[in-house]
This record gives structure tokens, C-alpha cells and sequence, in this order.
């Protein structure tokens, strides 16, 4: 059955984002515990009259956290202060975001862990006691002058959990981690993000744009926009499946969601190293790479879906990396996936 939606774009392209986005939680597709655990943090704040636990939400890129933060301030009504951890490099800098904020607001400081440690100390007063000490001066003439700060919400969204030091995690009261959506989760914000775009999908076509997004909405959403495209100028009415295939293998996105960059890496790693074991920096440079692109882009993803491993000794194709790319495994080798 086809979607009833108005065929106009009911959205500027620069307010493409802003759209995009659920306002409240019980709008929020997927992340099914998180989505509950933080809604009874929330209820039970309102209940109680106060500012809420300080939330961390921790996992990979896309998954939703600055759209929580949205969704935290949006639900208790009060205003929302954006910052970063790369963004803030002095104690002075997170001082005067602090002092700036009203009571009950939200700040959310997305890369929380790459906080300048001055002001990461700075901040473990301001979370506990709601209150900063500005040193005025230098050397023993200095003095520290006390600053009361409102009661506020503090949401922190880092990509690298790990890398928080105990003492700032510890410091929040509710710490959620986001998980990589499943296709019916996915398929079912593509849906949404159609209808507000005033895209028709036919049947089938969310499910196929979902299938290649790789558990993430941003890449959901952000195909969507391609498969949008691709229609348009072909003049068509309606999203059909056979678009949504055509307009990603124009792009270079395939049926299980690897790009080019990612059949380069399992390629090569099959075709120039016979499947491994071979060094990070020697395959990075066989796609003309750097090595962090290959290890946070490509590799985290082929790891995922069982195409490639990390061993001791290099990195290896699996079985089902060598037939994804439709190569046979060298004859007389032990597979590592069946």
C-alpha cells in the first residue's frame, strides 16, 4: 500500500535536519530501553519539581544522542546550551558557559571525553556542588572566587565511553548506551522522515533503503535524500524499490550497506594479501588512505558484519568477506566463518 503524503516538500533543504528529528521521546523510533529508562528519569523529575540526574549517552556516531538532548530540554520545557569537549580548552571557557545558564536548563556538551583537563576538573564541582571557583590573579597573590551556579541538567554524548575518566562518569546519574538499530526500527524512520519530507515510498522501499544503512538513521535519512534525488529527476511520482536500488548502486552503496571505501579495504585485503594477515598502515596505504580513516570508518563496520577480522598478527578476510566481494577462499585454508 502506498503512502498518503503531500508530494510538496513541506521543509527548506537548510531546515533538512531540524526536521528530521522526533521533539518528544514517545516520537523517538528504536532504542526501546534507553528510550524508557530516560523517560522515567524525566517523569520522576517533573514529579518531584527538580532538575534531573546529569545523563551520559554513550555509543557510535548517528545513533540519536544530540537528538536526546533535544528531546530532554524539549520534555521539561526549558532552554538547551550546545557546546563540545574539543570546543572548550580553558577552565575560563566552561566558566562562562556556566554562569550563563538559568535554572532548570540543559547543557549538552557533545565529545565529553575530549575535555581540556582544566576544565574537566572544573566541571566535576559544577555537576556535584553547582558551583565554580574562578582563580583571579597568578602565582601566591591569586585568589579563587566562588560562583553559585543554578540547578541545570548536564548531558554529555561521547563516541569513546572508555575514555572518560572514572571520576567524570561517575559524576552522572543515568548513563545510557545506544545500540545499532535493527532494519524494522530503521525502516520504520525512514517512513517518518518520508513522510515529513513529502517523499511517497512504495511498497518495500523503506525496507530496501533501510537494509543498506547500516544500523544508523544519519545514514538512513541521509540515503533517503539520495534515493530522493534520483527520483525526482527521473520524473517519477513514487520511491519504488527498483529507485531506491538504482540511486544507491549509482552511489556506490551495496546491498549490505558497504561503500567504496569499505569493498576497497575487504578487496584488497583479498585480492592484493591473499585474506590477511596484513598491518593496518600496509592496507590503509593500498586504498590510499590514512590509517585513521580505515580503522574508524571502514573497520569497525566489516568487523561488525563478520567480512573482516583483527588478529594478532594483521587484519583477516573471513569467509563471508571473501564471497561478499565473490572471490573463493584460497583452497586448503581452515575458514573462520562458514
Amino acid at each position: 500500500m502506498d503512502s498518503a503524503v503531500d508530494p510538496q516538500p513541506r521543509f527548506e533543504e537548510k531546515d533538512f535536519e531540524a526536521a528530521l528529528r522526533p521533539k518528544a521521546l514517545a516520537e523517538f523510533e528504536g532504542q526501546p530501553r534507553v528510550r524508557d529508562q530516560l523517560g522515567l528519569v524525566l517523569d520522576a523529575a517533573r514529579h518531584r519539581g527538580t532538575s534531573p540526574d546529569h545523563v551520559l549517552l554513550s555509543g557510535p556516531p548517528g545513533l540519536g544522542k544530540t537528538t536526546l538532548a533535544m528531546i530532554i530540554a524539549a520534555e521539561l520545557g526549558v532552554n538547551l546550551r550546545i557546546s563540545s569537549g574539543p570546543a572548550i580548552q580553558h577552565a575560563g571557557d566552561l566558566a562562562a558557559i556556566l554562569s550563563g545558564l538559568d535554572a532548570g536548563d540543559v547543557l549538552f556538551l557533545d565529545e565529553i571525553h575530549r575535555l581540556a583537563r582544566p576544565a574537566e576538573e572544573m566541571l566535576y564541582l559544577a555537576m556535584e556542588d553547582f558551583r565554580v571557583d574562578v582563580i583571579v590573579g597568578k602565582g601566591p597573590g591569586a585568589t579563587a572566587i566562588p560562583i553559585d551556579l543554578p540547578p541545570f541538567t548536564l548531558v554529555g554524548a561521547t563516541t569513546r565511553a572508555g575514555l572518560l575518566p572514572g571520576p567524570l562518569r561517575d559524576r552522572f546519574g543515568f548513563t545510557g548506551q545506544l545500540e545499532f538499530y535493527d532494519a524494522a526500527d530503521l525502516a520504520g524512520i525512514v517512513a517518518a522522515s518520508a513522510g515529513k519530507l513529502g517523499v511517497r515510498l512504495a511498497d518495500g522501499a523503506d525496507q530496501e533503503i533501510a537494509s543498506r544503512s547500516r544500523g544508523t538513521p544519519r545514514i538512513a535519512n541521509r540515503l533517503l535524500r539520495r534515493v530522493r534525488d534520483y527520483t525526482q529527476v527521473a520524473g517519477e511520482d513514487f520511491v519504488t524499490v527498483a529507485h531506491a536500488r538504482a540511486a544507491l548502486e549509482l552511489y556506490e552503496v551495496d546491498e549490505r550497506g558497504l561503500d567504496r571505501l569499505d569493498r576497497a579495504v575487504l578487496g584488497n585485503l583479498c585480492t592484493l594479501f591473499g585474506g590477511g594477515p596484513v598491518g593496518l598502515s600496509t592496507l590503509a596505504l593500498s586504498v590510499g588512505e590514512e590509517t585513521e580513516t580505515v580503522s574508524e570508518v571502514a573497520e569497525p563496520f566489516l568487523i561488525r558484519e563478520g567480512l573482516m577480522m583483527r588478529t594478532p598478527r594483521g587484519r583477516v578476510a573471513t569467509t563471508a568477506g571473501w564471497r561478499h566481494m565473490r572471490l573463493e577462499p584460497p583452497a586448503g585454508e581452515t575458514p573462520l566463518f562458514v
